[in-house]
Order: C-alpha cells, then sequence, then structure tokens
C-alpha cells in the first residue's frame, strides 16, 4: 500500500475556539473579512453568510437556514456579532445568551477596521432600535467584559 501523508495531518492545534459570526444581511459582504478576522484573532470561525451564501438563493424555505443556523448558535464556543444587530442577528444573540456562551460586540469602521464595542455602544437596526434592554440583560460575565 502507498503512504500517504498531508501537511494539514502536523496541525492538529484544535483548542481553538469556533466562533459563530453574527451579522445583519446587510453586511453579507463584509463575510470574507469578517472570517478573515476571527483567523487572525486565534479562533475557527463558523460564518453562516460563508456556509449558506445569502439564503442559499431561496434553494430552500430561509426559515430552513434559520434553523439551521440556530444549530450553529449552540454547537458554537462563543458568538462575535459585527455590526449593527438585526432583528435576526438578537435573536442568535440571545439564542447564545441563553445557551451561556460567551457573546462580543464588534463594529466595523471605515469598511476595513473592526473594532469591538460594549453593549451599551453597539447599533441597532431600526426594526429593533427598541430592544437595547435584551442586550444589556446580558450574563455577568457578559456585562463584566462590555
Amino acid at each position: 500500500m502507498v503512504e500517504f501523508s498531508h501537511v494539514a495531518d502536523s496541525l492538529n492545534n484544535t483548542d481553538k475556539p469556533l466562533v459563530y459570526t453574527s451579522m445583519s444581511k446587510h453586511l453579507f459582504y463584509f463575510r470574507e473579512q469578517i472570517s478573515t478576522y476571527v483567523l487572525q484573532q486565534g479562533a475557527v470561525p463558523l460564518n453562516p453568510f460563508m456556509v449558506f451564501g445569502y439564503f442559499l438563493n431561496d434553494a430552500v424555505e430561509r426559515d430552513v437556514i434559520r434553523q439551521a443556523n440556530n444549530v450553529l448558535v449552540e454547537r458554537a464556543d462563543q458568538l462575535w456579532h459585527f455590526g449593527p444587530v438585526s432583528d435576526g442577528a438578537l435573536s442568535e444573540i440571545l439564542r447564545a445568551r441563553d445557551c451561556l456562551k460567551t457573546v462580543r460586540c464588534f463594529s466595523i469602521v471605515a469598511s476595513r477596521d473592526i473594532t469591538e464595542v460594549t453593549f451599551n455602544d453597539v447599533e441597532l437596526e431600526p426594526e429593533v432600535s427598541g430592544q437595547r434592554d435584551r442586550l444589556l440583560a446580558l450574563t455577568p460575565d457578559e456585562q463584566q467584559r462590555s
């Protein structure tokens, strides 16, 4: 039998956190930049827009994608949210919190720089503008970080 080896066989650092990257559909075009940022921070991105594109071009019902996203949120170690919080992103953040996941928020500045922000400072999209109290009602560990 012919021996087989690949460079990936020696790369066994599996202790990196798996991070679900939450973002508004309005930031779809930043999906690769966000994944790059997470990798540069020493984590492994689980980016729904990289996994499912933009709702798989509606090849399946959007609720099937939303349900799949819920599974990914629950299986990830952490959730990092990027940009303004939309209704779908708020749902993901609250699900992660209910699962006792670490939740962090980031803004995208000048279309290229990513900066961590507090829950007080994260921007909310109009459809959830009255929901800041839901974000601020996070776990004590998350409040300490913000």
